[in-house]
């Protein structure tokens, strides 16, 4: 009878394990599901944030001066050095894409390449001629892959506890989140100042 109840006893502890392995896997899988998504949201809004920043800073930013032009794409991922955004490995300063563009009389709006002008000529010019293809009258702040150099391409989203178990999560596109402001100063502050 001693030896019945032994054998039932250790078959029902390994039954035990089982369902537990079961539950356990279950568990840990819906635990770290949701540390993902949360994760994945914080990040998905966050992206928002960052292209409005990069917009509203670099409208009073002097675009001829390369380390003011690093500090407002680093404070716009909440840096104050190169880097990337915390616990947003796939976003970095580099990623943060910040372009100035010209309107024509029809309303149309042409992309001016920052290195052919400076601040003081873009008053100069924008008081002559606010048509002009040197006037710069609006300044996009948008997120773009690092790798991309003409176009835009979105930055994927790389995921930390799942990428490996479902297929494609890795693979999702964020937004580009482009946000367009009315260039303001551009840096410019004295009427001294010459290019």
């Amino acid at each position: 009878m001693n030896t019945r109840a032994s054998k039932q006893y250790r078959s029902e502890r390994g039954a035990a394990t089982v369902e537990m392995a079961l539950v356990a896997t279950l568990f840990f899988t819906l635990l770290f599901g949701v540390i993902e998504l949360g994760r994945a949201m914080y990040i998905w809004n966050t992206v928002q944030h960052i292209t409005r920043q990069a917009a509203r800073d670099a409208t009073v930013t002097d675009f001829t001066n390369t380390a003011a032009m690093d500090a407002v794409r680093q404070n716009a991922i909440f840096r104050t050095d190169a880097g990337s955004l915390i616990a947003g490995a796939e976003i970095t300063d580099a990623s943060v894409r910040i372009s100035y563009f010209s309107m024509d009389s029809g309303g149309v709006l042409h992309e001016v390449a920052p290195t052919s002008t400076c601040p003081p000529k873009v008053v100069f010019d924008c008081n002559n001629n606010p048509n002009g293809s040197g006037c710069i009258r609006f300044v996009q702040a948008q997120l773009c892959d690092p790798g991309s150099s003409k176009t835009c391409n979105a930055v994927k989203y790389q995921s930390t506890l799942l990428g490996g178990f479902i297929p494609g999560f890795a693979n999702i596109p964020l937004p580009r989140s482009p946000v367009l402001m009315p260039a303001e100063n551009l840096g410019f502050r004295s009427l001294t100042e010459a290019c």
